[in-house]
């Protein structure tokens, strides 16, 4: 204490510095996924396919920043009513609350990172085959209001906060949101040619680049620190540093819990390693335990890793059976596991029901798919939102970028 004062602070200076900083070395971990979902995506789909969706994760990115900052952010946080249900619609951030513990900056640096992963989800599940211009034009409206809408409901003190629903960093929120938005889009989309045959066959497309899927599983594994760490809000005293403790140690363990699990259930149903259902089952994982990543015993936490493993690839199978055609899987890792991870909370948090996470789970997809619904249907009858036959045979690289992202590959490939 006579040392801060030497030095001009007070206890409460330092510990508003510490979580400042705390708050946007977390954001930058969630900003990182951005990368990860970028190598994901673009070594899961077909090399012809690779600069364009490569492209879609640049710009989601830099449009979730500007919306969220624009609009986004004051519609999911400043001056609504608590309990409401429609938010107050402004610009920018608004100002400073006095007894804050961390900068206003800081927050809206930490929530835009996460408006960008709920967007990137959407952008796999699409891939292949729909229009960039109509993504981009989607993207601004999802960023803008679909987003902050369901985010004032639940983490700015809406209706859905008031009946009880508990998520800790998003499963739903963010995640759930995310594969709904993506499932809208999808089924007025289509399956990508060639994906289902005329007699239920489903027909296995594909990635380009496994390693580079694997480095983006990777980013997204650390970057997960960030999005479930930061979401603690405080790490200034001994209560809050010690739970974000647990929170990574958990994050962890439902991670690596969940690639055995998926690993296991390959081994058992195709007598292989199924390394894309690997890497899904780790993501699984990560987003069930994003629901609630403090409450959980250590036990627990792997248990929950377990089934969300094993779940997601019943569920990227059953998708398929039922020609929905997610050329990543994200519907079932962020969508199914993200249900998932909201129904097991009340297992180990006395302060959520079951009533309350159901009444979440619904209020926030159906606003979030029927919304998308709306918006995507438009955008088909205006512009469209789907390439054409040719144009998706030839590749998305060629008619939306002009540019191959494996030149050599395609040029020794084309002389053959």
């Amino acid at each position: 204490m006579e040392e801060l004062s030497k030095l001009g602070l007070t206890v409460a200076e330092l510990r508003f510095a510490l979580d400042t900083f705390y708050f946007l070395i977390s954001g930058a971990l969630v900003m990182w996924m951005a990368a990860g979902f970028a190598m994901l995506e673009a070594g899961l789909v077909r090399s012809k396919n690779t600069t364009e969706i490569l492209t879609k994760n640049v710009c989601l990115y830099a449009i979730s920043c500007i919306t969220f900052l624009l609009v986004g952010y004051n519609i999911m946080y400043v001056d609504n009513a608590a309990g409401g249900i429609l938010p107050s619609f402004g610009a920018l951030i608004g100002t400073q609350a006095e007894d804050a513990n961390h900068s206003l900056e800081s927050d809206f640096f930490f929530q835009v990172v996460f408006v960008a992963t709920s967007m990137s989800i959407v952008s796999g599940a699409v891939a292949e085959r729909m229009k960039l211009w109509a993504f981009l034009a989607f993207s601004v409206v999802m960023t803008a209001v679909i987003y902050p809408v369901e985010g004032y409901w639940t983490w700015g003190g809406g209706f859905v906060k008031e009946a009880g629903f508990v998520d800790f960093a998003g499963s739903g929120i963010v995640h759930m949101a995310g594969a709904a938005a993506a499932l809208a889009g999808v089924i007025l989309l289509g399956a990508r040619k060639g994906k289902y045959g005329p007699n239920g066959q489903v027909h296995p497309i594909p990635g380009s680049n496994l390693p580079m899927a694997t480095l983006g599983m990777f980013i997204l594994w650390m970057g997960w620190f960030g999005f479930n760490g930061g979401s603690q809000l405080m790490v200034s005293d001994a209560a809050n540093a010690t739970a974000v403790g647990k929170v990574f140690v958990n994050t962890n363990s439902a991670a690596a819990f969940g690639a055995i699990s998926a690993l296991v259930v390959c081994k058992m149903i195709w007598g292989k390693a199924d390394l894309t259902m690997i890497l899904n089952g780790a993501l699984a994982g990560l987003v069930a335990i994003t629901a609630d990543p403090l409450s959980p015993s250590l036990g627990m936490a792997a248990v929950i890793g377990l089934v969300a493993g094993a779940l997601v690839v019943f569920s990227i199978v059953g998708f398929d059976r039922i020609r929905i055609d997610d050329p990543v899987g994200a519907i079932s890792v962020h969508g199914v596991a993200g249900t998932l991870g909201l129904l097991l909370v009340p297992l180990s948090n006395s302060d959520a029901t079951l009533s309350g996470q159901l009444f979440g789970i619904v209020s926030i997809f159906g606003w979030v798919f029927g919304a998308s619904f709306v918006v995507w249907l438009a955008l088909k009858k205006t512009m469209g939102i789907r390439v054409s036959e040719e144009e998706e045979y030839n590749g998305m690289d060629a008619s939306d970028c002009g540019i191959d992202a494996y030149p050599e590959f395609v040029t020794v490939k084309s002389a053959g």
